[in-house]
């Protein structure tokens, strides 16, 4: 607040019959402005939200020297898929073989693989065999989302596994984008392992590194 205070010294005359006017100063009382400063500073602390940093989980296979336990899945529902640079990707399913008895390495892209994962997926499904474990599996499907309509086909492509593998040549941006693939195609079983030097080398020989 603003006050008017007089200043020192009062008023006198200045010639007969003449009074001077008193000389006033004026001050102003920050405290009130101090007090309010403070108020906003607590306001604004308590109301903003401070950014958080954007992460995903990769639920990653645990580690074993158990080479059985890392090959549960049926060879005949694996899919691999590979990615080097420049957008490449490539991919195999079951074991890979590149030998004289046959070669299942395959080219593919971004824009095509979804039609990979879609074709592996449907044949998954023709090979199923309905056992007592699907039936558990549909049961406990049924129970999470009791809304879906498919419950029943729960466990049909419970063979197939997608194994993504990026090597150091490939893009974080590309590894997202596989893995949106398999949230889109509905893939339920994958993981993200290190890529093998076999299958690094044929990665890097089809696009032209060393």
């Amino acid at each position: 607040m603003a006050s008017i205070e007089p200043a020192e010294g009062g008023s006198h005359k200045k010639g007969p019959g003449v009074k001077k006017a008193k000389k006033l100063s004026t001050r102003i009382d920050m405290t009130p402005m101090v007090d309010l400063g403070f108020l906003l500073i607590t306001f604004f602390i308590f109301t903003t939200t401070m950014n958080t940093p954007t992460t995903m989980d990769l639920f990653m296979p645990k580690d074993t020297e158990n080479e059985q336990e890392q090959n549960k899945a049926k060879e005949s529902g694996a899919l691999t898929i590979m990615m080097g640079k420049d957008n490449t990707v490539f991919y195999y399913e079951g074991q890979l073989k590149v030998d004289e008895t046959g070669n299942n390495f395959k080219s593919s892209t971004f824009k095509e693989i979804r039609k990979v994962i879609l074709d592996k997926k449907k044949a998954v499904i023709a090979d199923h065999r309905h056992d007592d474990k699907c039936e558990e599996i549909r049961q406990n499907w049924k129970k999470r989302f009791p809304a879906d309509p498919d419950w029943e086909k729960a466990c049909l492509d419970r063979d197939l596994v997608v194994v993504i593998k990026p090597n150091e040549e490939a893009t974080f941006k590309n590894t997202v984008d596989m893995l949106d693939e398999m949230t889109i195609n509905q893939v339920k079983r994958f993981a993200m392992v290190d890529i093998s030097e076999v299958e690094n080398e044929l990665v890097k020989k089809s696009t032209g590194g060393q």
